[in-house]
Formats: structure tokens, C-alpha cells, sequence
């Protein structure tokens, strides 16, 4: 897959390992803001606390 993404982008290397460092950034960013935000409510690491009983144990 990588290696298709390579010959399909165009120029020589240096340009084209600009364009694949974009493309990293822009899915890496896609994820940061726009996923993990939506997925966020079913994860089941949103519980920060952690239950304690208060009768002694």
C-alpha cells in the first residue's frame, strides 16, 4: 500500500516525501479532532476516578 501511495504521487523523491510527511500530518490531524473526539463518549477510559468503599476493607 505504502509503496503504491509512493509511485502515484508526483515529482521526484524529495517532493514527494514532502507530500507523504503532508499526508501524515493532515490524517494525523483528521484523527486528532475530528475522531477521537466523536469515538471519545464510547470509549470506557473516560472513568477518571476510582471507586473506594467508604466501610473499611
Amino acid at each position: 500500500m505504502y509503496g503504491l501511495v509512493w509511485r502515484i504521487l508526483p515529482g521526484p523523491w524529495p517532493v514527494r516525501l514532502v507530500l507523504v510527511l503532508a499526508l501524515v500530518a493532515g490524517i494525523a490531524a483528521g484523527l486528532w479532532f475530528y475522531v477521537f473526539p466523536a469515538i471519545d463518549p464510547y470509549m470506557p477510559f473516560n472513568d477518571g476516578a476510582v471507586e473506594t468503599s467508604t466501610s473499611g476493607g
